[in-house]
């Protein structure tokens, strides 16, 4: 492996941990995988186990591996366990950023780091616009980042994802969808998908395209800025409720708890990602595939 590509991916066991490593070890990265539990197996990959809200773990970790490249996934990403355990998001999400910053800011200041945000961040001159604890933890976290490329001058680009789906486990509303379907096709579940608003609208983007999109930034992205990940066009949970009905021959009832009308929001288009020279690859109807696909083959 090429040594002067030495990259560093925290939070490889989740959804999208586990697509970055398949993608930057096809990229010819050297990965070092960081996982908080010895339960993980990758035979392409150098695994670590450190707990990232534990400052002298992270520091020993950095110091052993020196990454020129991270990639920093990791965190409490769930919006229903922030209200019950709003601290521990807050550790989570913000500590373990903190810890890593500037643990490298120590050992390797010259590493290229891509920190990934969220789409629910909030705006910090309204707090009207603040909905939920995770909200808070992700807005914070992007803060200390950016706070340590103005203050230390570090490499540190914002990643900014949208809903992100495809193949694999994922807490996200097209794999719950899918597995559902799935699990009628197999006789595992009754034939009714409960959907609390098919009027709300998400921007969905193919985690593999995320990936790819994190690759480009850490090899071109600008430090200190925020870019969006975006597929640029919103759809409904209607749409995706048909697109996996034109996927399978099961007839199932559809259940709406709610059908109001809600206001159409603004399409992000990811520009400034565009110009670096990213596009995304995979299709809406192949994703939703894909994600079929992976829950039928369990």
């Amino acid at each position: 492996m090429n040594q002067t590509r030495k990259l560093l991916i925290t939070g490889t066991s989740g959804f999208t941990g586990q697509h970055a490593c398949k993608h930057f070890v096809k990229s010819g990265f050297d990965v070092t995988a960081i996982v908080n539990t010895k339960v993980y197996e990758n035979k392409d990959v150098q695994i670590e186990c450190c707990n990232l809200t534990n400052k002298d773990q992270v520091i020993n970790l950095i110091k052993k591996i020196k990454p020129h490249f991270l990639l920093h996934l990791a965190g409490q990403n769930h919006v229903g366990q922030s209200w019950l355990d709003p601290i521990g998001s807050l550790e989570a999400n913000t500590l373990s950023t903190a810890y890593l910053m500037d643990a490298i800011r120590r050992e390797n200041p010259a590493c290229k780091i891509v920190v990934a945000g969220s789409a629910l961040q909030f705006d910090p001159q309204n707090i009207s616009t603040l909905t939920h604890p995770y909200s808070l933890s992700k807005t914070l976290q992007v803060l200390i980042a950016q706070s340590w490329a103005v203050l230390y001058n570090m490499h540190i680009v914002i990643a900014k994802p949208s809903n992100l789906m495809g193949p694999g486990f994922s807490n996200g509303v097209c794999s719950i969808f899918a597995k559902k379907i799935a699990d009628m096709e197999n006789k595992k579940a009754e034939k009714v998908l409960e959907v609390n608003n098919p009027n709300v609208e998400r921007d969905f983007l193919d985690v593999r395209d995320a990936v790819s999109a994190y690759e480009t930034l850490l090899l071109s992205g600008k430090p200190g800025e925020i870019y969006d990940i975006t597929s640029g066009k919103n759809r409904s949970l209607k749409e995706v409720i048909n697109g996996l009905q034109s996927l399978t021959t099961v007839n199932f009832e559809i259940r709406y708890l709610s059908n109001e009308r809600l206001e159409t929001k603004e399409e992000i288009i990811p520009a400034e990602l565009v110009n670096l020279g990213w596009k995304p690859s995979f299709s809406f109807e192949t994703s939703l595939l894909d994600t079929l696909n992976f829950y039928r083959a369990i």
